[in-house]
């Protein structure tokens, strides 16, 4: 995406500045109402933007996506599709099929034994989490390039989240598939995605690798007194926790431990962030200058 921008009934969408690198599981966060679901649809060109260019495998594809192009991208959307809804499983996955001439009729089957989808009933008839795990199986049997995952976990009970979570990473391992990530569960971006990129009033703020974004925060407990920790730039928070001791929110902690023992501070503990904290963090702008993105550099 190459200033992508597109207007919405509530607000604009963009700039958009992103390049999904290949072979990643890239995930996408952000508020409720940022503009991940739009991102999707303007992948699969559901949505057209009105400023900006797109490209798809090294390959730019004005106006309509070519059905070449569509058939290498499988994709689960947030809410179910209407059209499919008066169908089984069994009718549903014979269209589909028409339509990708990669579909594995034998993994389609293999996933919904696994995920214990129920045989010829109406999709529409079948709970939340039973129809989710038809969507996800579908969307596999086309052995796509690039998967569109939108909530994929939405109404799945933890041994069928497992389930999916586990069925991911075989694929990554097993075959060459990139996957765009959209949730709210922090667990999936913990346990899949290498990369992370927070959207954010309808712009994307940056991709960062999970593991840099996850090791650069740090809360630090200290014993000293206030005078000495003043100045320090790597310090972002100061809470008192009791007489002379401090607890800090920090970065760059390596670097800063060094200066907090040349003064004499006493280091007590430290741990890192959680990821809420962290992207919480993010979106304040405290994302230090060395892991910020800039488009095309990893």
């Amino acid at each position: 995406m190459n200033g992508i921008r597109k207007s919405g009934r509530r607000k604009p969408i963009g700039p958009l500045n992103l390049e999904i690198p290949s072979g990643y599981v890239v995930a996408l966060v952000g508020p409720n109402g940022s503009g991940k679901s739009t991102i999707m649809n303007l992948i699969l060109q559901t949505l057209h933007p009105d400023e900006g260019e797109l490209s798809w495998f090294g390959k730019s594809a004005p106006g309509v996506l070519p059905t070449e192009l569509r058939q290498l991208i499988g994709y689960v959307p947030e809410v179910p599709l209407y059209e499919e809804n008066y169908k089984t499983p069994e009718e549903a996955a014979a269209f589909r099929a028409r339509w990708y001439p990669r579909w594995d009729q034998q993994r389609l089957e293999e996933l919904l034994r696994r995920f214990e989808v129920p045989e010829k009933v109406k999709l529409n008839k079948m709970s939340k989490g039973e129809r989710r795990k038809f969507e996800i199986a579908a969307a596999l049997a086309c052995r796509p390039k690039l998967l569109l995952l939108d909530e994929p976990s939405s109404g799945l009970d933890p041994f069928a989240w497992k389930h999916m979570i586990d069925v991911l990473r075989s694929c990554l391992e097993e075959e060459e598939i990139t996957i765009v990530l959209s949730t709210h569960i922090v667990d999936e971006v913990k346990r899949l995605a290498d990369y992370i990129v927070l959207v954010h009033q309808g712009e994307v703020k940056g991709m960062v690798e999970k593991d840099v974004l996850m090791g650069n925060w740090k809360e630090l407990w200290v014993r000293t007194d206030r005078a000495q920790l003043e100045g320090l730039p790597d310090i972002l928070e100061i809470h008192e926790d009791g007489p002379s001791n401090w607890r800090l929110l920090v970065q760059n902690l390596a670097e800063l431990e060094d200066i907090l023992v040349n003064r004499g501070v006493s280091i007590l503990k430290s741990r890192g962030l959680e990821l809420e904290d962290i992207l919480t963090l993010w979106m304040k702008g405290e994302l230090p200058e060395e892991i910020k993105w800039k488009r095309g550099e990893y």
